[in-house]
Protein backbone atom coordinates (compact mmCIF):
# COMPACT_ATOMS: atom_id res chain seq x y z
CA UNK A 1 0.00 0.00 0.00
CA UNK A 2 1.00 3.62 -0.32
CA UNK A 3 2.78 4.95 2.76
CA UNK A 4 3.97 8.59 2.97
CA UNK A 5 5.97 10.07 1.38
CA UNK A 6 4.78 7.93 -1.54
CA UNK A 7 1.62 9.12 -3.27
CA UNK A 8 1.51 6.79 -6.27
CA UNK A 9 3.29 3.86 -7.89
CA UNK A 10 5.98 4.33 -10.52
CA UNK A 11 8.48 1.46 -10.50
CA UNK A 12 8.23 -1.83 -8.66
CA UNK A 13 11.26 -3.68 -7.30
CA UNK A 14 10.26 -7.28 -6.68
CA UNK A 15 12.19 -9.84 -4.64
CA UNK A 16 11.22 -13.50 -4.43
CA UNK A 17 13.00 -15.17 -1.50
CA UNK A 18 13.26 -18.65 -0.02
CA UNK A 19 11.52 -17.52 3.16
CA UNK A 20 8.57 -19.61 4.40
CA UNK A 21 7.21 -16.77 6.57
CA UNK A 22 6.90 -13.05 5.95
CA UNK A 23 9.73 -10.99 7.49
CA UNK A 24 9.01 -7.84 9.48
CA UNK A 25 10.01 -4.87 7.34
CA UNK A 26 10.00 -1.28 8.61
CA UNK A 27 10.64 0.74 5.48
CA UNK A 28 8.45 3.46 3.88
CA UNK A 29 9.59 2.11 0.51
CA UNK A 30 8.01 -1.25 1.28
CA UNK A 31 4.71 -1.77 -0.55
CA UNK A 32 3.84 -5.20 0.79
CA UNK A 33 4.13 -8.87 0.03
CA UNK A 34 2.88 -12.37 0.62
CA UNK A 35 3.86 -16.02 0.86
CA UNK A 36 3.35 -18.06 -2.31
CA UNK A 37 4.26 -21.73 -2.60
CA UNK A 38 6.35 -21.53 0.56
CA UNK A 39 8.41 -18.49 -0.42
CA UNK A 40 8.12 -14.75 0.18
CA UNK A 41 7.45 -12.18 -2.54
CA UNK A 42 8.29 -8.60 -1.50
CA UNK A 43 7.57 -5.33 -3.34
CA UNK A 44 9.38 -2.00 -2.93
CA UNK A 45 9.25 1.41 -4.58
CA UNK A 46 13.03 1.55 -4.95
CA UNK A 47 16.05 -0.72 -5.25
CA UNK A 48 16.63 -2.68 -2.02
CA UNK A 49 19.39 -5.03 -3.20
CA UNK A 50 21.64 -4.31 -0.22
CA UNK A 51 18.86 -4.65 2.32
CA UNK A 52 17.63 -7.88 0.74
CA UNK A 53 21.18 -9.26 0.76
CA UNK A 54 21.41 -8.49 4.49
CA UNK A 55 17.98 -10.03 5.11
CA UNK A 56 18.97 -13.22 3.29
CA UNK A 57 22.20 -13.46 5.30
CA UNK A 58 20.29 -13.03 8.56
CA UNK A 59 17.53 -15.50 7.64
CA UNK A 60 19.74 -18.00 5.77
CA UNK A 61 17.64 -17.43 2.65
CA UNK A 62 18.33 -16.95 -1.05
CA UNK A 63 16.92 -14.80 -3.83
CA UNK A 64 14.95 -16.94 -6.27
CA UNK A 65 14.49 -14.06 -8.66
CA UNK A 66 14.19 -10.29 -8.65
CA UNK A 67 12.68 -7.82 -11.07
CA UNK A 68 12.53 -4.11 -11.79
CA UNK A 69 9.40 -3.12 -13.70
CA UNK A 70 7.03 -0.25 -14.23
CA UNK A 71 3.71 -0.28 -12.39
CA UNK A 72 1.97 -0.24 -15.78
CA UNK A 73 3.75 -3.46 -16.74
CA UNK A 74 2.60 -5.04 -13.48
CA UNK A 75 -0.95 -4.05 -14.44
CA UNK A 76 -0.54 -5.97 -17.72
CA UNK A 77 0.11 -2.77 -19.65
CA UNK A 78 -3.07 -1.09 -18.43
CA UNK A 79 -3.04 2.51 -17.26
CA UNK A 80 -4.32 3.15 -13.75
CA UNK A 81 -6.72 6.00 -14.36
CA UNK A 82 -10.27 7.09 -13.58
CA UNK A 83 -13.27 5.55 -15.30
CA UNK A 84 -17.06 5.57 -15.09
CA UNK A 85 -19.16 2.44 -14.79
CA UNK A 86 -22.97 2.39 -14.54
CA UNK A 87 -23.03 6.04 -13.43
CA UNK A 88 -20.44 5.41 -10.71
CA UNK A 89 -16.99 6.97 -10.99
CA UNK A 90 -13.80 5.22 -9.92
CA UNK A 91 -10.29 6.61 -9.62
CA UNK A 92 -6.90 5.68 -8.18
CA UNK A 93 -6.17 7.50 -4.94
CA UNK A 94 -3.52 9.72 -6.52
CA UNK A 95 -5.94 11.37 -8.94
CA UNK A 96 -7.25 14.64 -7.53
CA UNK A 97 -10.49 14.36 -9.46
CA UNK A 98 -13.69 13.70 -7.52
CA UNK A 99 -14.91 10.10 -7.66
CA UNK A 100 -17.52 7.93 -5.99
CA UNK A 101 -14.86 5.32 -5.22
CA UNK A 102 -11.13 5.90 -4.73
CA UNK A 103 -8.88 2.83 -4.84
CA UNK A 104 -5.30 2.19 -3.82
CA UNK A 105 -4.60 -0.73 -6.19
CA UNK A 106 -1.36 -1.70 -4.45
CA UNK A 107 0.04 -4.79 -6.17
CA UNK A 108 -2.97 -7.09 -5.75
CA UNK A 109 -5.61 -8.13 -8.27
CA UNK A 110 -8.88 -6.28 -8.71
CA UNK A 111 -7.84 -2.70 -9.36
CA UNK A 112 -10.71 -2.24 -11.81
CA UNK A 113 -8.38 -1.68 -14.74
CA UNK A 114 -8.27 -5.33 -15.79
CA UNK A 115 -11.01 -6.25 -18.32
CA UNK A 116 -12.28 -9.14 -16.18
CA UNK A 117 -12.72 -6.94 -13.11
CA UNK A 118 -14.34 -4.19 -15.18
CA UNK A 119 -16.74 -6.69 -16.71
CA UNK A 120 -17.70 -8.00 -13.27
CA UNK A 121 -18.12 -4.46 -11.97
CA UNK A 122 -20.37 -3.41 -14.86
CA UNK A 123 -22.53 -6.52 -14.59
CA UNK A 124 -22.86 -6.35 -10.81
CA UNK A 125 -23.88 -2.69 -10.77
CA UNK A 126 -26.37 -3.29 -13.58
CA UNK A 127 -27.86 -6.24 -11.69
CA UNK A 128 -28.11 -4.34 -8.40
CA UNK A 129 -30.01 -1.60 -10.20
CA UNK A 130 -32.56 -4.10 -11.53
CA UNK A 131 -32.89 -6.55 -8.64
CA UNK A 132 -33.86 -4.72 -5.44
CA UNK A 133 -34.32 -8.08 -3.71
CA UNK A 134 -30.53 -8.44 -3.51
CA UNK A 135 -29.52 -7.36 -0.02
CA UNK A 136 -26.36 -9.39 0.62
CA UNK A 137 -23.18 -10.03 -1.39
CA UNK A 138 -20.36 -12.55 -1.02
CA UNK A 139 -17.26 -11.37 -2.89
CA UNK A 140 -14.84 -14.25 -3.49
CA UNK A 141 -11.29 -13.26 -4.41
CA UNK A 142 -11.94 -9.64 -3.45
CA UNK A 143 -8.50 -8.25 -4.30
CA UNK A 144 -8.56 -4.51 -3.67
CA UNK A 145 -12.18 -4.71 -2.56
CA UNK A 146 -13.44 -2.65 -5.47
CA UNK A 147 -16.51 -4.83 -6.16
CA UNK A 148 -17.53 -4.94 -2.50
CA UNK A 149 -17.04 -1.20 -2.11
CA UNK A 150 -19.14 -0.52 -5.21
CA UNK A 151 -21.90 -2.79 -3.86
CA UNK A 152 -21.80 -0.95 -0.54
CA UNK A 153 -22.06 2.38 -2.36
CA UNK A 154 -25.20 1.00 -4.03
CA UNK A 155 -26.73 0.44 -0.61
CA UNK A 156 -25.94 -3.22 0.09
CA UNK A 157 -25.47 -3.54 3.87
CA UNK A 158 -24.46 -7.18 4.26
CA UNK A 159 -21.18 -7.76 2.40
CA UNK A 160 -18.50 -10.35 3.07
CA UNK A 161 -15.29 -10.22 1.05
CA UNK A 162 -12.78 -13.10 0.99
CA UNK A 163 -9.26 -13.49 -0.34
CA UNK A 164 -6.42 -15.90 0.41
CA UNK A 165 -3.82 -13.13 0.01
CA UNK A 166 -3.22 -11.30 3.33
CA UNK A 167 -2.02 -8.19 1.50
CA UNK A 168 -5.25 -8.14 -0.52
CA UNK A 169 -7.27 -8.33 2.70
CA UNK A 170 -5.24 -5.49 4.19
CA UNK A 171 -5.61 -3.36 1.05
CA UNK A 172 -9.36 -4.08 0.79
CA UNK A 173 -9.88 -3.12 4.44
CA UNK A 174 -7.98 0.15 3.97
CA UNK A 175 -9.86 0.97 0.77
CA UNK A 176 -13.22 0.24 2.41
CA UNK A 177 -12.39 2.46 5.38
CA UNK A 178 -11.13 5.28 3.15
CA UNK A 179 -14.37 5.10 1.14
CA UNK A 180 -16.51 5.16 4.29
CA UNK A 181 -18.17 1.76 3.84
CA UNK A 182 -18.43 -1.28 6.10
CA UNK A 183 -17.35 -4.64 4.70
CA UNK A 184 -16.50 -7.83 6.57
CA UNK A 185 -13.21 -9.08 5.18
CA UNK A 186 -11.96 -12.61 5.78
CA UNK A 187 -8.64 -14.16 4.84
CA UNK A 188 -9.78 -17.48 3.40
CA UNK A 189 -8.09 -20.00 1.14
CA UNK A 190 -10.90 -21.18 -1.13
CA UNK A 191 -8.66 -23.95 -2.42
CA UNK A 192 -9.04 -25.71 0.93
CA UNK A 193 -12.67 -25.02 1.74
CA UNK A 194 -15.65 -23.84 -0.29
CA UNK A 195 -17.57 -21.01 1.38
CA UNK A 196 -21.10 -21.31 2.71
CA UNK A 197 -23.29 -19.30 0.37
CA UNK A 198 -26.78 -20.00 1.73
CA UNK A 199 -27.13 -16.61 3.46
CA UNK A 200 -26.18 -14.55 0.39
CA UNK A 201 -28.38 -13.22 -2.38
CA UNK A 202 -25.47 -12.63 -4.76
CA UNK A 203 -22.20 -14.56 -4.98
CA UNK A 204 -19.48 -12.81 -6.99
CA UNK A 205 -16.55 -15.01 -8.01
CA UNK A 206 -14.00 -13.40 -10.31
CA UNK A 207 -11.45 -16.20 -9.98
CA UNK A 208 -9.09 -18.29 -12.03
CA UNK A 209 -10.41 -21.22 -14.01
CA UNK A 210 -9.07 -24.11 -11.88
CA UNK A 211 -10.46 -22.65 -8.66
CA UNK A 212 -13.87 -22.12 -10.26
CA UNK A 213 -13.87 -25.78 -11.31
CA UNK A 214 -13.17 -26.85 -7.74
CA UNK A 215 -15.89 -24.62 -6.34
CA UNK A 216 -18.44 -25.77 -8.91
CA UNK A 217 -18.07 -29.31 -7.58
CA UNK A 218 -19.00 -28.28 -4.04
CA UNK A 219 -22.70 -28.47 -3.21
CA UNK A 220 -22.53 -25.77 -0.55
CA UNK A 221 -21.17 -23.33 -3.13
CA UNK A 222 -24.55 -23.45 -4.90
CA UNK A 223 -26.79 -22.27 -2.06
CA UNK A 224 -26.97 -18.59 -3.09
CA UNK A 225 -29.62 -16.97 -5.30
CA UNK A 226 -27.58 -15.18 -7.98
CA UNK A 227 -24.08 -15.97 -9.29
CA UNK A 228 -21.73 -13.63 -11.10
CA UNK A 229 -18.85 -15.77 -12.37
CA UNK A 230 -15.83 -14.36 -14.19
CA UNK A 231 -12.10 -14.79 -14.75
CA UNK A 232 -12.12 -17.27 -17.67
CA UNK A 233 -11.78 -17.19 -21.44
CA UNK A 234 -14.00 -18.87 -24.10
CA UNK A 235 -11.77 -21.95 -24.37
CA UNK A 236 -12.50 -22.73 -20.71
CA UNK A 237 -16.28 -22.46 -20.89
CA UNK A 238 -17.04 -26.00 -22.05
CA UNK A 239 -15.24 -27.53 -19.08
CA UNK A 240 -16.91 -25.13 -16.66
CA UNK A 241 -20.31 -25.83 -18.20
CA UNK A 242 -19.83 -29.57 -17.71
CA UNK A 243 -19.16 -29.02 -14.01
CA UNK A 244 -22.33 -27.04 -13.26
CA UNK A 245 -24.68 -28.72 -10.78
CA UNK A 246 -27.99 -30.40 -11.56
CA UNK A 247 -30.46 -28.80 -11.85
CA UNK A 248 -28.43 -26.29 -13.80
CA UNK A 249 -28.86 -22.66 -12.70
CA UNK A 250 -30.65 -20.43 -15.16
CA UNK A 251 -28.36 -18.46 -17.50
CA UNK A 252 -29.35 -14.80 -17.33
CA UNK A 253 -26.45 -13.38 -19.31
CA UNK A 254 -23.15 -14.28 -20.91
CA UNK A 255 -20.90 -11.31 -21.53
CA UNK A 256 -17.42 -10.71 -22.91
CA UNK A 257 -14.87 -7.95 -22.61
CA UNK A 258 -11.85 -8.42 -24.82
CA UNK A 259 -11.00 -12.12 -24.33
CA UNK A 260 -12.59 -12.43 -20.88
CA UNK A 261 -15.98 -14.00 -20.20
CA UNK A 262 -18.62 -13.63 -17.51
CA UNK A 263 -21.70 -15.65 -16.65
CA UNK A 264 -24.66 -14.32 -14.69
CA UNK A 265 -26.70 -17.19 -13.30
CA UNK A 266 -29.81 -17.45 -11.15
CA UNK A 267 -30.52 -20.48 -9.02
CA UNK A 268 -33.78 -22.21 -9.94
CA UNK A 269 -36.41 -22.35 -7.20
Amino acid sequence: MLIPPHKRYHRLFVYHLTLPVMPTIDDPDYIGGWIEDGSAILFFHHDRDREIKDLCAMKNAEVIYQADMSFTDWEAGLMAQSFTCENMTFAPVWEETAADVKIDPSVVFGSGFHPSTRLALETMLDLLGQAPEINSVLDLGCGTGILSIAAAKRGIKNIVAMDNNPLACEVAAKNAADNGVAIRIRETDLRNEAPDTDTFDLVVANLYHALLLDLFKERKFWQGRWYLLAGFIPAMEEELMATLPTPTPKFIARRRRERWCLWLLQKKN
